[in-house]
């Protein structure tokens, strides 16, 4: 597994925790706090959506340009070869996938959270005026 595909991981098994943390039921202060610090990562990880992306476009021109293993001419190990590659890139796919998903779902938690504490705040001020 080549260094990008590590680092990755690390960052799709990151977001899954943060996403969990956003959003577990919780205490209003210790809320506050998570989607504070939560929302104060999310711009510098901002960097992880291109690097994504741009791995999908690298797995789709391997693809497009890997060699076809699908004749009788083939031996057997290069045909285990050619499936092994073909489950790599889809795990790598997959992994892609998620972690723009996961800081999607993690950037929207964040804002809705900041809208209600807004919203709570107005109400706040309406009733004690």
């Amino acid at each position: 597994m080549a260094l990008q595909w590590v680092v990755l991981g690390y960052v799709v098994a990151v977001e899954a925790v943060l996403a969990i943390l956003v959003t577990l039921p919780s205490p209003k202060g210790i809320r506050t706090h998570i989607v504070s610090l939560t929302s104060r990562l999310l711009q510098p990880s901002m960097g992880i959506v291109p690097f994504a992306l741009f791995q999908l476009m690298d797995i789709y021109w391997k693809n497009e340009h890997r060699l076809s293993c699908s004749s009788e001419v083939c031996t057997a190990a290069e045909r285990d070869r050619y499936e092994r590659a073909i489950f790599k890139a889809q795990r790598n796919a997959v992994l892609c996938v998620a972690a723009c998903f996961l800081y999607w779902c993690i950037y929207s938690v964040c804002k809705y959270q900041k809208e209600i504490q807004k919203v709570e705040e107005v109400e706040k001020r309406l009733k004690e005026s």
